[in-house]
């Protein structure tokens, strides 16, 4: 194929009896990206639960955290097949690392530790290779009300802002949504501001940014909600202005929204919910940032805890983590509704794909 007619496609997986998982490790495969077609490259069989995933800034090396360990992988990415080669491993000195991002400067990557209720900074070198944890924060605040899910702090993931200044942290367990910044100096963590509460027993999950930098987006995965918030460039402050239902009015049922994406175009939102198993697209008004529901699609499977937007943004591509597959939706530009294709790849327990484009 000529140059940019395809991308690498990496996708991480659970593998545990513990998770009730059938997934193999981490799958390597080739897209064309005209048709969105995947073949499958490589299987790192050898890895335990290679969860969520991160290029460095070079997009040269590729970072895993293990779910329900205490581990993170460096990976080095041949350039020519898209095939990994494991550079070394270090711990996250947490428990059930779930996000991890990579600084701007490429120096730094953040973990945030699920279960133990921290952040963890380690240093990357130029050659992939991970240091050991340089700094650990602890997440503390007074928890949310349910009684299964809110114990203790969760934080969920970790994001950085568009012009990487600062990192967004949803704390699934406390309701709160955090915002540190990188010391390079020091190498430590710093607090910017203070969490801003979102509704009681929401569960802020993930966060989204419009690549204006100056809006963000939360799923709140306990009560199936996003919420809109203004985003403060300079000072990293976020302002909850709009709060919406990520599953449709005529769903009765039990759900849990998963994850979300805004389109690079900056029109519309996607979100995922498991027990609804749909996607939820929501346009964006350019005025005020505000959402309008515009409807929801079934994800072809059981439980989406994952989706990702081509790098063409013409295709979304649902990992259905409870029937082992991964759906290819078309995406119509003008109007961000999505319509499903015959086209789907068959792996174990999906809950990770990112994408490289050649």
């Amino acid at each position: 194929m000529p140059e940019g007619s395809r991308s690498f496609v990496f996708v991480g997986a659970r593998t545990t009896k513990e998770r009730n998982a059938r997934g193999d490790g981490l799958n390597v495969y080739a897209m064309d990206n005209a048709t969105g077609a995947w073949r499958h490259v490589q299987l790192l069989g050898d890895l335990v639960n290679p969860s969520f995933l991160a290029f460095d800034r070079t997009r040269r090396f590729l970072y895993t955290v293990h779910g329900d360990l205490s581990e993170i992988t460096a990976m080095a990415i041949d350039p020519a097949s898209g095939k990994l080669a494991v550079i070394n491993r270090q711990s996250t000195e947490g428990k059930n690392p779930v996000h991890l991002a990579i600084d701007p400067t490429n120096r730094f990557v953040v973990v945030a530790n699920h279960i133990t209720s921290t952040l963890a900074l380690l240093p990357r070198q130029e050659d992939g290779s991970l240091g050991a944890v340089i700094d650990l924060v602890k997440l503390e605040g007074k928890i949310g009300p349910h009684r299964v899910e809110q114990p203790f702090a969760k934080p969920h993931q970790v994001e950085f802002d568009p012009s990487g200044a600062f990192v967004v942290v949803p704390d699934k367990g406390l309701d709160l949504v955090f915002t540190y910044r990188i010391d390079a100096k020091t190498g430590k963590l710093a607090l910017a501001g203070k969490p801003v509460p979102a509704r009681e027993g929401a569960g802020p999950r993930h966060v989204a940014f419009h690549h204006s930098g100056r809006l963000a987006y939360v799923v709140n995965e306990l009560d199936s909600t996003v919420t809109a918030y203004h985003f403060d460039p300079a000072t990293g402050a976020l302002a909850p202005f709009q709060i919406v239902s990520a599953v449709p009015d005529t769903y009765t049922g039990n759900s849990r929204a998963a994850e979300i994406a805004v389109s690079a175009d900056g029109r519309f939102v996607y979100a995922t919910n498991r027990g609804d198993d749909s996607i939820a697209v929501f346009a964006i008004e350019a005025a005020t940032g505000r959402l309008t529901p515009v409807g929801w699609t079934a994800s072809g499977g059981k439980t989406p805890r994952f989706f990702a937007l081509a790098p063409s943004d013409d295709f979304l591509f649902a990992a259905n983590e409870d029937t082992d597959t991964v759906n290819l939706f078309k995406r119509d530009a003008a109007s961000g509704r999505l319509s499903a294709t015959d086209q789907v790849v068959h792996v174990g327990s999906p809950v990770c794909i990112l994408f490289k484009t050649l």
